[in-house]
């Protein structure tokens, strides 16, 4: 059976929020998941697609878990869940997924109460499958829930999040995070606070990091780099940025190893005793710190997050993006 929190860690008030509009009978057509990526937003709306397809809930609002229509929606293989999301190869959504899309949503729900259609990463849509949305969201069936899934409301046309119920996910408090991981899936203590830290309160990401040895090799590898970057010569610069180019995604998870990394480097600038999210790295950050000063480590940090924002345009080159940045970063 599902906790009060749906078996999530963290985001208490949205799970008290979708409980309360399902019990009282004032749920959404439409809801625009946002937040970071790990923090939560699928996880968050496969939830609510069983609490509004559950066979046998405890309570109004709430799921069991272990119903067929559950377990079904648990995996992503419920007949009446309709998934859009960019595919492999693709440089953006398309417009004919969002008008098969909109055919299907047409029928009858095959067996669940709800047809529920999630649209993952919608920031990645063309214009024109943007606007294939509208009508289905501006005259949607009454048994069909859109939920839709962005790093932000901004980072979607206006005329689509404001068609939705809106429901921001932050990161979790670290101590939280780590608490949860150990209580719901048994990872150490001492394990888990590291995890939480290193995911900058992202659930999702905290237990991809547990679950994958090959990331966290991967982060080691990264974190070395941001270091060497330092004191390399512009062709050495130009070549890794060819390199790590050539995986978008993989890019983007890089430039998120190092904006923690760089944040704590400007703490510690700042505050030497101050606690690090990186904390396996210590010695790293007081290097690299003792080498910069603040406007240096301000500007690393201002260009990570400038070259984030440019990524998630996909028109943007990455390349070139990259470089730039790379070539922002101080020489010690």
């Amino acid at each position: 059976m599902s906790d009060f929190n749906w078996n999530l860690i963290g985001h208490q008030w949205a799970v008290n929020l979708l409980r309360a509009q399902i019990a009282g009978g004032k749920l959404r057509h439409a809801y625009l998941f946002t937040g970071p990526q790990g923090s939560g937003r699928r996880t968050l709306a496969t939830r609510l697609a069983q609490a509004l397809n559950c066979e046998a809930p405890p309570q109004s609002g709430e799921y069991c878990g272990e119903c067929r229509a559950c377990r079904r929606f648990a995996k992503l293989a419920h007949p009446d869940l309709h998934i859009v999301e960019l595919q492999e190869g693709d440089r953006d959504i398309k417009v004919d997924a969002v008008r098969e899309l909109g055919r299907a949503l047409a029928l009858t729900p095959y067996e669940a109460r709800y047809q529920v259609a999630l649209l993952l990463d919608f920031e990645q849509a063309s214009e024109s499958a943007a606007n294939a949305l509208l009508k289905t969201l501006e005259e949607p069936p009454g048994s069909v829930v859109l939920l839709l899934t962005a790093e932000s409301a901004e980072s979607l046309p206006a005329t689509i999040a404001s068609r939705c119920e809106l429901v921001r996910l932050r990161p979790v408090a670290v101590d939280e995070l780590a608490a949860g991981l150990t209580a719901q899936h048994g990872i150490p203590a001492e394990q888990a606070q590291l995890m939480a830290s290193l995911s900058g309160g992202r659930p999702g990401y905290a237990l991809r990091l547990h679950k994958d040895p090959e990331a966290l090799e991967q982060r080691a590898e990264w974190l070395n780099a941001a270091s060497q970057l330092l004191s390399a010569d512009r062709v050495a610069r130009f070549a890794f940025a060819e390199e790590a180019s050539k995986d978008r995604e993989r890019l983007q998870d890089l430039l998120l190893v190092w904006l923690s990394f760089w944040r704590d480097v400007l703490l510690r600038v700042g505050r030497p005793d101050a606690p690090a999210a990186n904390r396996d790295r210590d010695a790293q950050l007081t290097a690299v710190a003792g080498a910069l000063d603040l406007a240096g480590a301000s500007t690393a940090v201002a260009g990570i997050e400038r070259t984030l924002g440019l990524l998630a345009d996909t028109n943007v080159n990455a390349r070139l993006a990259l470089e730039s940045l790379l070539l922002s970063l101080p020489s010690v």
